[in-house]
């Protein structure tokens, strides 16, 4: 119900805690607190008292709008009415949320708000905040945030060291992320899953694939669970630092032991076979996806068309794309802007002109660089300058330019 709705509400009956609760929790999501809290004194003044709800609702939305002494003071006014204060879960919800957008300084003012209430943080609290350091790639602060959670007698956790972990192997720093890791035992704090995970991306994206290596058969050896997200990273691992055959080696190894894999794995493995020329595996593998209880995405299409587009199999790209369309699949801007590319590149300009008719039929543009290629090679120098009459009349606008 619309807050004109609500209006017209209140002129025919007396607005009761429901009603002005949603008004107010309406009028807070929209950020209209002046006008919130014009309702808030309303229904005070009609005699009816706020209860854990309104405030709630008023105190998020002060808290979210950066002005914490308003929250402050509901906070006290809510307990004078002996109204329960809110606890830390939901203070951890907002500042993991202002996390989530980027605005750490103001959840790290709500975790200032919290202990000036005399509230003691608890680790969910204190891991949303490094959480938040480490999105906004300030990792000294998410530290120093780890050691104020030791001085006031908070455990950090396996959270807490996978998230500054991940944090430092995502800025580059795999070696403090390594000794961060190594200190987790002396902690008395066991690796999880995620942690293995975690520092062998960040050692595999680092180039340092014999470490990567290592760390994976130490996972194994310490008994700790190998998930499908584990081979996902070992096998991209060695796939990024062109250890395609020793990846496809696994990968066969591991499906002999009837490993069930996830989709995103075998994308990047038919990726790999084409990319050490094992084209007839990559295909084998393709065409095996659905027999092995998988279904494709736009992923696994595109990775076959452009590696068909590659190796001039023109035909068969266009039979995977047609397979791609009559399974719902709706083509990304980025694919067919890549597959047209390529067509031209080639020469294909026939069929890159049915590709963009295809883009016609779609909410889906040209990227600058697609255009910048068009322009080149259909421009009064272009090498295809002659051919521009293939493509779509709205594309042949090239022949003025030098």
């Amino acid at each position: 119900m619309s807050l004109i709705q609500w209006k017209t509400m209140e002129r025919r009956v007396n607005p009761d805690i429901v009603t002005y609760s949603s008004i107010i929790a309406g009028l807070s999501r929209l950020g209209r607190l002046t006008e919130a809290m014009e309702k808030f004194n309303q229904m005070i003044a009609l005699g009816v008292q706020p209860n854990k709800v309104v405030y709630h609702t008023l105190i998020q939305g002060f808290c979210i709008d950066g002005d914490l002494a308003k929250a402050k003071q509901l906070v006290s006014e809510m307990m004078n009415r002996g109204i329960p204060r809110p606890n830390i879960s939901f203070f951890s919800s907002l500042i993991k949320s202002l996390c989530q957008e980027g605005r750490v300084m103001d959840a790290h003012d709500i975790f200032d708000l919290v202990i000036d209430m005399g509230e003691r943080p608890d680790d969910i609290l204190f891991n949303s905040l490094i959480d938040g350091y480490c999105l906004v790639r300030k990792m000294d602060k998410a530290l120093k945030v780890l050691d104020v959670m030791e001085s006031v007698g908070v455990e950090p956790d396996v959270i807490t060291y996978n998230t500054l972990v991940n944090g430092y192997c995502r800025n580059g720093r795999i070696g403090d992320g390594l000794t961060l890791f190594r200190e987790m035992p002396r902690k008395r704090i066991k690796p999880d899953t995620i942690s293995y995970c975690v520092i062998m991306d960040g050692l595999f994206r680092s180039g340092r694939t014999v470490s990567g290596r290592e760390m994976f058969h130490e996972m194994i050896e310490s008994g700790t669970t190998v998930s499908i997200s584990t081979y996902n990273v070992i096998l991209g691992g060695l796939c990024r630092n062109n250890c395609a055959d020793e990846a496809i080696a696994l990968f066969q190894k591991l499906g002999s032991m009837n490993v069930k894999f996830s989709i995103a794995i075998v994308n990047t493995m038919i990726d790999a076979m084409y990319r050490v020329g094992r084209r007839e595996e990559a295909k084998e593998l393709f065409a095996g996806i659905s027999a092995s209880g998988l279904v494709p995405n736009e992923s696994t299409y595109g990775v076959m068309i452009m590696n068909l587009l590659k190796d001039g199999a023109v035909e068969d790209a266009n039979n995977v794309f047609s397979s791609m369309d009559k399974s719902g699949i709706v083509p990304s801007s980025r694919l067919l802007n890549d597959i047209i590319r390529m067509l031209l590149e080639k020469g294909e300009i026939a069929k890159a002109g049915n590709y963009l008719s295809k883009v016609d039929g779609k909410s889906i543009s040209l990227e600058a660089s697609t255009t910048s290629l068009m322009l080149s090679l259909f421009s009064r120098e272009g090498k295809y300058r002659e051919d521009m009459k293939l493509l779509p009349a709205k594309y042949q606008f090239f022949d003025g330019f030098c």
